[in-house]
């Protein structure tokens, strides 16, 4: 089984939707576009994503959004060394379609005393739905490392929301370390490093705005990859 020595997460750069919320009242989510800023925070971050790689090979995998495609765009990777798949299961949390701002506002109120993991927009997905197709995924890109060619590095180029759920799967948190941990910043990524233990750890940890709370004795906190 050939490895990957790295899997880098890259949130998206600020969209519009990010710098405006009125927008999504007017155009839909997977529609939205970077903003300059976007542009930028993209740009820099592909400076440092081509640093890490080198002149390796990279397997790419990019939400089916427009802003994760013109984040993905912004890297300017050499395309002789990337590989690039639209995944649509690392799409966005749907939180219904045309959105009323004010709605939308009084449902986050909600999902806040709720839980974000199992509170459920209306006609739309629970953080715990995400789980479920961010996990499908992770299986499929485990079942890929089994090609003896895979590129030593996995880019995947996605969202906040998805980028932790990846990591309550690949390293087994608990539903209450989901819940304390903080979206990544526009731009920001993560990285899953291999080591010579044969497990992978994350370079830096998520933010947190509380400790966990967990309900019985699964409140650890799992570094490493146990598969």
């Amino acid at each position: 089984m050939a490895r990957p020595r790295r899997i880098v997460l890259v949130r998206h750069g600020e969209s519009v939707g990010n710098a405006d919320d009125t927008v999504y009242e007017r155009e839909p989510d997977h529609a939205l576009a970077l903003t300059e800023t976007g542009w930028q925070q993209a740009e820099e971050t592909g400076k440092r994503l081509r640093e890490v790689f080198g002149h390796e090979r990279v397997s790419v995998y990019v939400s089916p959004y427009r802003r994760t495609h013109e984040t993905f765009r912004a890297f300017h990777l050499d395309p002789e060394l990337v590989r690039v798949r639209e995944e649509p299961r690392l799409r966005e949390q749907d939180w219904g379609n045309w959105q009323d701002r004010e709605d939308v506002r009084q449902q986050k109120t909600y999902r806040d005393a709720y839980g974000h993991f199992f509170y459920r927009f209306a006609q739309g997905e629970s953080g715990a739905d995400v789980y479920d197709r961010v996990g499908g995924f992770l299986e499929s890109l485990f079942r890929s490392f089994e090609a003896p060619d895979h590129p030593p590095n996995v880019l995947i180029v996605t969202h906040g929301l998805a980028m932790r759920l990846f990591c309550m799967r690949w390293f087994h948190w608990s539903v209450a370390e989901f819940e304390c941990l903080v979206n990544p910043g526009n731009g920001e990524m993560r990285m899953l490093v291999l080591g010579e233990d044969g497990k992978y750890t994350l370079d830096r940890p998520f933010d947190r705005w509380r400790d966990p709370k967990p309900y019985g004795v699964t409140g650890q906190i799992w570094q490493g990859d146990d598969r």
